[in-house]
């Protein structure tokens, strides 16, 4: 499987753990899960537990851009070097943006989003440079 296949295999699995630190919020909120209204739980999250959700509902946001990217370069057979570096790249800024987001580093944490912004627009750009 190519670089690119496997960081789409990452970001994927990326929404599941993203949401683990909001369900240990949860879990952690006075009452433990609520498993039958989790949204309505969800939405009562302050300070950290917010954060996290906030950091999960964004990994969902940024998922489809990312994909559309690495289909890009997949079908127009566009891939390489270039593609590689730019999965990973976004992997990595969207493991740092999680982990900033946790610890409340907005600043730090809009440069990574920016970056792997960035890498999901260069993918879609890919064919035009070739």
């Amino acid at each position: 499987m190519s670089v690119p296949l496997w960081c789409l295999f990452i970001a994927a699995l990326l929404l599941v753990f993203t949401k683990v630190p909001v369900a240990i919020a949860q879990g952690r909120s006075g009452k433990g899960y609520d498993n039958a209204h989790p949204r309505a739980q969800q939405a009562a999250l302050t300070g950290w537990g917010a954060r996290a959700l906030a950091s999960h509902q964004n990994m969902i946001e940024g998922f489809p851009l990312f994909a559309a990217g690495v289909l890009v370069v997949l079908v127009t057979g566009t891939g390489g070097s270039l593609a590689n570096v730019l999965c990973l790249l976004f992997i990595a800024c969207r493991i740092a943006y999680s982990v900033l987001y946790l610890m409340n580093l907005a600043t730090l944490r809009s440069l990574a989003w920016i970056v792997g912004f960035v890498c999901c627009l260069g993918l879609l750009l890919i064919p035009a440079l070739g």
